[in-house]
């Protein structure tokens, strides 16, 4: 892995400007072993998605209309305690919270076009059904007395 990758990118052009990002750090839960009571490896990851001027002002919408449930006074959060080292969590976090962001600010997809069966098929489909009933039926064993 190279350093720290510095903005993380969205989508297109538009990053994660690194002075808007909030950075929390506590020791994380599970098993360690010498260190773990000094290490706070833990990261969590704020971003005030209602205040910023780095997406543009459709995504913001988006995003904030997508991830509701998620904001807290319009901050979204990210955890990463995975890794046993800080820094890598700090990646993680990151990486994590760059995909949400472009998972939440992404166009919708285009709607579905209704397209007809054409008539022909529809016919094949029926006939084999027909034929296939017919098989099951003669296999009964009524008629051999």
């Amino acid at each position: 892995m190279e350093g720290m990758s510095g903005p993380y990118l969205i989508r297109g052009s538009v990053s994660l400007p690194e002075a808007e990002l909030m950075w929390r750090f506590s020791r994380s839960s599970g098993p360690g072993g010498q260190h773990v009571n000094t290490s706070d490896s833990q990261v969590e990851l704020r971003f005030d998605l209602a205040r910023t001027e780095a997406l543009p002002p459709v995504w913001k919408e988006r995003a904030l209309e997508r991830l509701a449930g998620r904001l807290v006074d319009g901050v979204v959060s990210v955890r990463a305690s995975e890794h046993r080292s800080q820094w890598r969590n700090r990646e993680a976090a990151a990486v994590r919270l760059a995909a949400l962001l472009a998972e939440a600010s992404a166009p919708p997809p285009k709607p579905r076009r209704a397209t007809r069966i054409p008539r022909g098929i529809n016919e094949r489909r029926l006939r084999e059904k027909k034929q296939r009933a017919d098989t099951k039926r003669g296999r009964s064993g009524r008629d051999w007395g």
